[in-house]
């Protein structure tokens, strides 16, 4: 799908504000109401736009501790990867799980309550998926920006 500038401006409002009324974002865009609307349905229906969501202040739900945590698998194959993003699945904790190129295998961020959480995260979830290998937790002590929706 080719997305021209317009298209842009539309997913960079709805980013910013997925609850915008059409027609605040068509003012905001410099379009019509009607043709503002045509587009946001096109970009929703090629799957451009995938959802809407809610942003959640974690601290206030009491998981204010986030960490990124690179894991190396001891396994490379694909059987060993696909258990690996099983368990990340059903992990709570794990808000994100990529599968990445470099030194190790995956980049995990994690959000749980406090350290002691982490450490429960770190030594009786993590640690006794079959085939980790290493384990490096980069904690997050401050966002100075953050797109995440």
């Amino acid at each position: 799908m080719d997305i021209d500038i317009k298209s842009r401006q539309i997913l960079r409002e709805l980013e910013r504000n997925g609850r915008i009324s059409n027609l605040e974002l068509a003012d905001q865009v410099a379009l019509s109401p009607s043709a503002c609307l045509r587009r946001v349905q096109e970009l929703e229906r090629s799957g451009v736009i995938k959802g809407y969501r809610a942003v959640v202040d974690r601290e206030k739900l009491g998981e204010g501790f986030s960490a990124y945590v690179a894991v190396g698998l001891s396994d490379h194959s694909k059987k060993s990867q696909e258990g690996f993003e099983r368990a990340m699945e059903a992990a709570l904790q794990v808000r994100e799980c990529h599968n990445v190129a470099g030194v190790f295998e995956y980049l995990l961020r994690v959000e749980v309550a406090d350290l002691a959480a982490y450490k429960v995260f770190h030594t009786d979830i993590l640690g006794t998926v079959k085939h980790v290998n290493s384990i490096t937790s980069y904690v997050v002590m401050g966002s100075s920006k953050d797109e995440r929706a």
